[in-house]
């Protein structure tokens, strides 16, 4: 019996964000232009680190990690999206909601621990220049890029197995655009609280845990910046900790929004507005945030963009 309930809903059925149709076509071509430059942008930014050796420091390697992450977790919501605006119909099974829920949770969880990860190779940094090359070392970079993902996939794990646990009968309506697990407890046929604390209790291990580390790097970082005697060196180490800290305020401020508050009974259209923020602008400033706030990555561009035109001179 337990199995049919599972199985009773066959597929669910978006509202998606408008039911106006000029106003899904003029969605579809901006959500589209952004698709794009996410894509570009992150894929570039793989590219070049992978590419110009001055690039392979430990902090590049986290944002290769992290322009991956941005990647999978746009492209895991926003070619859907896509064709949704151009549909009357806007439905996906049963297998792969699951499977859309799996992945923006296992991308989503880790992109929040290699934030957190990111603040702390800032913190050495700068509060502890001598002692960096011996701290973050080669083995210790694969360590904590591990622990992200595996920290993502505890959260994916454990999310997706209360929230398709429960039985879902009847009721197939989504009020969003993407399979969410706020949005699918809505719809069960059961008692949700059990599956509304794990969720909670996820989202502080995910969510609230990192946000208390960048929190203490951060801190210890403007001290140390502060006492600094040199002009020169003050503006290098807030340039080299303001990208980050502009992505972070970004993503945190809107997961930490929707994730860590009590689950209402309706989905509002500012929660709608939220959550296009985190899986689809997010994702397309990051690149453009490092890119154009960084010396180093902007020299790698011009050397890429330099090996292509002598490349096609030849």
């Amino acid at each position: 019996m337990g199995e049919e309930n599972h199985t009773s809903v066959a597929e669910f059925i978006f509202l998606g964000l408008s039911q106006d149709s000029q106003t899904q076509i003029l969605l579809y071509i901006l959500f589209l232009i952004i698709y794009l430059l996410t894509v570009l942008g992150n894929l570039l930014i793989i590219i070049l680190i992978f590419t110009d050796s001055q690039l392979h420091t430990p902090m590049y390697f986290f944002l290769r990690n992290l322009s991956f992450a941005d990647l999978c977790f746009s492209t895991s919501i926003v070619p859907q999206v896509l064709v949704h605006f151009l549909v009357k119909k806007k439905t996906i099974s049963f297998a792969g909601c699951m499977t859309q829920v799996i992945v923006f949770l296992l991308v989503g969880g880790t992109e929040c621990a290699l934030l957190a990860v990111m603040a702390y190779d800032r913190y050495v940094a700068v509060c502890k220049p001598l002692h960096y090359p011996t701290i973050m070392t080669q083995q210790v970079c694969l360590q904590l890029t591990t622990g992200s993902w595996a920290s993502g996939s505890v959260v994916s794990l454990v999310d997706t197995t209360f929230t398709f646990q429960l039985p879902y009968q009847g009721q197939n309506v989504i009020s969003h655009y993407f399979c969410e697990p706020r949005a699918l407890l809505k719809l069960a046929s059961a008692d949700t609280y059990r599956t509304e604390m794990a969720i909670f209790a996820m989202g502080v291990v995910i969510l609230l845990a990192p946000v208390c580390l960048i929190l203490v790097s951060y801190w210890n970082i403007i001290s140390t910046v502060i006492q600094m005697q040199a002009r020169e060196g003050r503006l290098k180490a807030f340039s080299t900790c303001g990208s980050h800290l502009i992505v972070v305020v970004l993503f945190y401020g809107s997961g930490i929004f929707t994730y860590m508050r009590p689950n209402s009974k309706t989905i509002k259209e500012q929660d709608k507005m939220i959550s296009v923020f985190y899986t689809v602008v997010t994702p397309m400033l990051n690149p453009i945030i490092y890119s154009l706030r960084n010396k180093d990555v902007k020299g790698a561009l011009r050397k890429l963009a330099g090996r292509k035109s002598f490349s096609q001179r030849w």
